[in-house]
């Protein structure tokens, strides 16, 4: 085989040179040669299984994996340092951020190359440069006010656990013989590369949370990825661990197959509860008014198909010996005003007390101020373990139909949802094209999920004819085309035209119509926003 012809189109980025060396790009080529026709392949299957949903309007568990679900069987040991797993904190891995999560007291800091982090070129360089410089002790940063941040103890630091794209999007930046690289393996093979024995040597290892995934095949790529990573540079198999978030509605009937796949170097599973109903929209977006989700805040993880998904995670979990992770607490504190800051950590007290009562081994937050209601939430239930493990949840039973019963959210469609969803999509969008991936909005901590459940509900709400509740009026193309130029013009108001003019509104506004009223529904606001990134 000839040796492959890599090319980097993306501009300078400051001590690029480092992360970006001939060595660690032959790397990313090798996996790109290896794994680029199955992961083609693997996109087109998800497309004949929405034509299958589309035409069923059904999902069921695989007849053909019966056999895995049944079988007594466990996924490899947890390492020593991911068996406490109480307490995760999320976040892009800038270099403030990544310092303040390794600080934070959380036992493990998810550093996201994904939904937290627009993948413009000069993140995805710079945020692998600053876990190198993490794990070799020279991060540091001074604000503008010269408050300065450097790291705690080794021994009071977050384990980190790394999250690449996923399978569907792109780096348009590197090309292996004039194909753009998959953005999963050019983040998973950067940063493995770099980082692997040197993790080792610190007693940790290269973990990874893997996300988007839709069938147990996309996690078979995913563990042969894995295989050959670990053959390549000499690293001992199964020293890869990897979480997998349960974030599609076709992922939920597939768990066990999914363990399975990755049994070697599973870890756990985790739900993430924003990605899954932006999944249940996009899945059964044509299946009628059943499939039609209220309000995004009316859909509480108390609600009964809500409560089917954790419920059989756990169970799927703790049954094979892997670890049960919560959803996202994206509220961020108030520091100056205490009653809303009192109001925020009782809402999150009383989301992490349901979780750990349940059976999870641990949760996310996004806020550093949020580290110890999760960990006080936890600590109350395991005491001295580490995890629960032991709750097997035997009486647990879950079928297709109570994972499919959207209807039982029993919430109502008002003009404040529509309202907040479209505020919330075009203020995500515009920062997202800016380059921030995490960005607080209305009190709470927004990404990609939760900016996919915005314009999702709004495109369903209008194909769908949703009468709102309390104004009696139908959701329309040309009624969000009114309250998008609605919320522009009050954020022109309130920012000034020098503020405002600065910003990308324009392009956010454009973007967020297309994803909201266009017939055709777009897969992943991140594959037409992707074109407008720097």
């Amino acid at each position: 085989m000839t040796a492959p012809v890599v090319t980097v189109t993306g501009g300078a980025v400051p001590r690029g040179d480092e992360v970006l060396t001939p060595e660690a790009l032959d790397f990313v080529a090798d996996l790109h040669r290896r794994f680029e026709g199955r992961r083609t392949e693997l996109l087109a299957k998800r497309r004949e299984r929405r034509a299958e949903i589309a035409r069923t309007g059904r999902l069921d568990f695989l007849p053909e994996t019966r056999g895995i679900r049944e079988a007594d069987w466990t996924v490899a040991p947890a390492p020593a340092k991911l068996r406490d797993r109480r307490v995760e904190i999320t976040g892009p891995a800038d270099r403030k951020m990544t310092i303040n999560a390794l600080n934070s007291g959380a036992k493990v800091w998810l550093a996201d190359f994904e939904d937290a982090s627009a993948p413009t070129w000069h993140n995805v360089v710079a945020h692998q440069l600053n876990l190198i410089d993490a794990y070799e002790r020279r991060v540091d940063f001074t604000t503008d006010d010269g408050k300065a941040y450097t790291l705690g103890p080794d021994d009071e630091l977050a384990t980190v656990v790394m999250r690449p794209r996923g399978w569907h999007l792109e780096e348009r930046h590197v090309l292996v013989d004039g194909t753009p690289v998959a953005g999963a393996l050019f983040d998973f093979g950067m940063y493995f590369f770099h980082n692997a024995a040197r993790l080792l040597a610190r007693g940790s290892g290269p973990y990874f949370y893997l996300p988007k995934l839709e069938s147990h095949l996309e996690a078979r790529l995913w563990n042969d990825v894995f295989v050959h990573a670990q053959e390549a540079l000499g690293i001992p198999h199964g020293s890869i661990r990897a979480t997998v978030l349960i974030e599609t509605i076709t992922a939920a009937f597939e768990m066990d197959e999914i363990l399975y796949e990755l049994r070697d170097h599973a870890s756990g599973l985790n739900a993430g509860r924003w990605d899954y109903l932006f999944s249940i929209v996009k899945n059964f977006r044509d299946a009628g008014a059943r499939f039609v989700l209220p309000d995004r805040n009316s859909v509480t993880m108390t609600a009964p198909f809500m409560r089917a998904y954790t419920e059989l995670l756990v169970k799927t979990c703790h049954r094979r010996g892997a670890y049960a992770i919560g959803g996202m607490s994206a509220v961020i504190p108030s520091r100056r005003d205490p009653a809303a800051n009192a109001a925020a950590l009782a809402k999150v007290r009383d989301d992490k007390d349901r979780e750990a009562g349940d059976g999870f081994d641990g949760s996310w937050v996004a806020h550093p101020d949020l580290v110890p209601v999760c960990r006080d939430a936890f600590d109350a239930v395991l005491g001295a373990k580490e995890a629960q493990l032991d709750r097997l949840r035997d009486e647990v039973e879950v079928t297709a139909d109570q994972l499919l019963d959207v209807a039982s959210a029993d919430g109502r469609t008002t003009s404040a949802g529509l309202h907040n969803a479209v505020a919330v999509g075009l203020r995500y969008l515009e920062a997202w094209l800016r380059g921030q991936g995490a960005v607080g909005v209305f009190g709470l901590m927004e990404d990609v999920a939760t900016a996919e459940i915005s314009r999702s509900q709004v495109w369903q709400w209008r194909a769908n004819g949703v009468v709102l509740a309390d104004t009696g009026e139908k959701v329309t193309a040309d009624l969000v085309r009114r309250l998008v130029d609605e919320e522009l013009a009050g954020l022109h108001q309130e920012l000034g035209d020098t503020a405002f003019e600065a910003g990308r509104w324009t392009e956010a506004r454009d973007l967020f119509l297309v994803l909201a009223l266009a017939d055709d529904f777009a897969d992943f606001l991140t594959l037409p926003g992707y074109a407008l990134l720097d």
